[in-house]
């Protein structure tokens, strides 16, 4: 331990998002001022995958010491400057096991103990994961092997279990309204539909709030399969009575139609934690709107303008909130270490401040709650908001 208060490990997993570096900053510069030792985690889980124990060896892209010096230059600015990854220790490919390490000959392996035995030589006392709930989850199996770990929610889509909020979601909902209404000039000026995929492999969060502030007319989300021709009626409704003669629907990457099952995806290939990259939807739905405008439209087929957000909503610097909460959720998590209070989740619930047990992030996928929030008549939000919480949608 440096100074007698304990070693510190900061690691980012997962898809990046605005919002990380603020939650590193905050974390090292009270740790530091408080006497702890920080060090930071390179690229994620693979950083206590690929560190080497042996005398002389190179561990420069696997950790690095934090000093305000370095967070200060990095905690206004997007990404994360520790770098991240989709690694999982527990489900590691043999090509991908490092090689100093030996024993490890099945084609999926566990490096748990590996991991472990790094943190130790490392003199990790407490390790703060970064992530969503596959980055979380694997944070989890560490507490349940005997780690110190205090975690921190973070997620475009706002999908954690047991908090109403994560970091980076607030910058992917104001970066899709800003986006969204830049390329309504396009479709208004050929008097088209527009298309607009967004994030959400399991949860419509981030389609159904920037329509809730007006972005889009219509949106889909995953929790509820929508019928396309329904969908098709009602952006005709919108365009024909829309002065500029165009309308606007957001569709989560991880939407179904009742007339494609399952999800869209871009290949056959997956990550470590089991998913295949989601892609195509937005393009279903264009090819959809073209063949059955004409049904709704007095014969006459409306063109679409179809594009997909992707990770323009993932770049570029934190907005208010995404500067804000990670710098509470960072001294939250201080807090639980100060007190000892490990293998929890820093959370916000109802607009206040807490923390939850970590093994929330594993006990149920938090999605829209569709009788409350969601329109399926009209494949929009329900909007209802006395005594509804700042973003509407809780953990509840």
């Amino acid at each position: 331990m440096a100074g007698n208060r304990p070693t510190i490990g900061i690691l980012t997993g997962g898809g990046d998002v605005p919002g990380l570096n603020p939650a590193i900053r905050a974390i090292t510069v009270r740790a530091l001022r408080e006497g702890h030792r920080v060090l930071g985690i390179r690229r994620g889980w693979a950083g206590l995958v690929d560190y080497n124990p042996e005398p002389g060896a190179d561990n420069s892209d696997c950790v690095q010491e934090l000093s305000e010096a370095v967070v200060n230059r990095a905690g206004r600015t997007g990404g994360t400057f520790l770098h991240t990854s989709r690694t999982q220790p527990s489900q590691l490919p043999r090509n991908r096991v490092p090689e100093h390490l030996s024993g490890y000959e099945d084609p999926i392996n566990d490096l748990t103990k590996d991991v472990l035995a790094n943190l130790e030589h490392l003199g990790v006392d407490v390790l703060i994961p970064i992530g969503g709930d596959d980055t979380l989850s694997y944070g989890k199996r560490l507490h349940d092997e005997g780690a110190n770990v205090v975690a921190i929610p973070k997620t475009m889509d706002n999908d954690v279990y047991g908090t109403d909020y994560c970091i980076g979601f607030s910058t992917c909902v104001t970066r899709t309204i800003e986006l969204t209404h830049r390329l309504r000039t396009t479709a208004g000026s050929h008097e088209r539909f527009l298309v607009i995929e967004v994030f959400g492999r399991y949860a419509g969060f981030t389609a159904l709030l920037p329509t809730m502030a007006g972005a889009a007319d219509r949106c889909l989300i995953p929790e509820h399969a929508a019928d396309v021709e329904q969908l098709t009626e009602l952006l005709v409704y919108d365009h024909n009575r829309n002065p500029s003669r165009y309308s606007v629907v957001l569709v989560s990457e991880g939407a179904n139609l009742t007339s494609h099952e399952g999800m869209s995806f871009e290949s056959e290939e997956t990550d470590m934690f089991g998913h295949r990259k989601l892609g195509g939807i937005g393009d279903k739905v264009a090819s959809a709107l073209k063949e059955f405008s004409p049904r709704y439209n007095n014969a006459r087929r409306i063109d679409v303008v179809n594009q997909r957000l992707g990770y323009l909503v993932r770049s570029g610097d934190p907005d208010a909130l995404d500067s804000i909460v990670p710098m509470a959720f960072g001294n939250l998590a201080l807090d639980l270490v100060h007190r000892k209070q490990f293998g929890r989740l820093v959370s916000i619930h109802r607009g206040t401040y807490d923390s939850v047990p970590i093994a929330s992030v594993t006990s149920e996928k938090k999605v829209v709650a569709v009788e409350k929030y969601y329109n399926k008549d009209r494949l929009r939000p329900i909007y209802e908001f006395d005594g509804a919480p700042l973003f509407i949608m809780t953990s509840d």
